[in-house]
C-alpha cells in the first residue's frame, strides 16, 4: 500500500466560541458547530472556552474559560470575560483564530472569513457608522500578538469601562489606535433587528428575511434565534412574523 504524503496538507482552520453563565445552553455551542461546518470548507478545529462544558457535543473542543481578575460591578454583563481570549498563554493556541458569538445564524459560506487579508476585522457598527466601534460577534485575530490589551484591562478595568460601554468599544479602539482595525465587507454580516425586520407596518404581514450576499445574521439585542423563530419579541409594539428560515440553517 502506497503511504499518504501529508505535508500538504492545510492546517485546520480555528474557531473559537465562548459560554459562560445559564443565558445559553449547549444547545447553541452544538448548532454553532453544526453550521460552521456546513459552511467552511477544510480541516476544522472548534474550541469553546466554558464554565460548563456539559451537554455540549464530542466534536466541540472545550477548554475552561479563562479568568478575569477584576471585579465586575452589579448590572448588565458587558461581555468584558470575553477579552480574556487575547492572554498570552491560551491553552497552546496559536496562529490565526475566527471569533464567533453564540447568538448568530450561518447563512452561507463563511471561507473569505479567513481569506481576506488583515491582521484584525470585525463588524462595522450598523447604527452609527460615523463611530469606529466595531461589533465583536464576529471577528478575526492573531492569537499570541496582543497580550497587552487583557494586561490594560486588568490594570485599569474602572476607568476603561467608565469610558467604554463595553468590551467591544474598548476593544475597537485598542485596534484603531494601532493602525490595525479594518471591517468585514459591510454585505457579509447582518444584523437581524436592522437589515431583517420589515419596516412597520410591513412587519405584521411580511416574514424577516436577510439582504441578499448575507453570510451570517447577528442576533443582537432582545431576539434571540429561537425567539426569531417563532415570531417572539420582548419588547411591546414590535412585532414580528415568525421567521421560518431560522429552521433552516440553525441545526446542530
Amino acid at each position: 500500500m502506497t503511504a499518504v504524503d501529508d505535508t500538504n496538507k492545510a492546517p485546520p482552520r480555528l474557531v473559537i466560541c465562548m459560554k459562560w453563565g445559564t443565558k445559553y445552553g449547549p444547545e447553541y455551542v452544538d448548532r454553532l458547530y453544526g453550521m460552521v461546518r456546513r459552511h467552511l470548507t477544510g480541516p476544522l478545529r472548534f474550541v469553546c472556552l466554558t464554565d460548563d462544558a456539559s451537554g455540549v457535543r464530542p466534536e466541540v473542543e472545550c477548554l475552561p474559560l479563562p479568568y478575569l481578575d477584576v471585579k465586575q460591578p452589579a448590572g448588565p454583563d458587558r461581555a468584558w470575560k470575553k477579552l480574556t481570549i487575547f492572554n498570552e498563554n491560551l491553552y497552546g493556541l496559536s496562529g490565526t483564530a475566527l471569533f464567533l458569538d453564540l447568538d448568530i445564524v450561518i447563512v452561507d459560506n463563511i471561507d473569505g472569513f479567513f481569506e481576506m487579508p488583515g491582521e484584525f476585522l470585525i463588524i462595522h457598527d450598523w447604527k452609527r457608522r460615523w463611530r469606529i466601534t466595531g461589533n465583536s460577534s464576529v471577528y478575526r485575530f492573531e492569537l499570541l500578538k496582543h497580550g497587552d490589551i487583557l494586561r490594560e484591562l486588568v490594570a485599569n478595568f474602572d476607568t476603561i469601562r467608565k469610558r467604554h460601554r463595553n468590551e467591544q468599544a474598548f476593544l475597537s479602539e485598542y485596534m484603531h489606535q494601532r493602525g490595525l482595525l479594518a471591517y468585514w465587507p459591510d454585505d457579509w454580516c447582518a444584523s437581524f433587528k436592522y437589515h431583517c425586520i420589515p419596516l412597520w407596518p410591513s412587519n405584521f404581514w411580511r416574514e424577516p428575511v436577510f439582504p441578499p450576499a448575507t453570510k451570517i445574521v447577528v442576533f443582537h439585542g432582545e431576539v434571540n434565534p429561537p425567539d426569531a423563530l417563532l415570531g417572539q419579541r420582548n419588547r411591546r409594539f414590535r412585532f414580528i412574523r415568525p421567521a421560518r428560515w431560522i429552521a433552516r440553517f440553525w441545526q446542530a
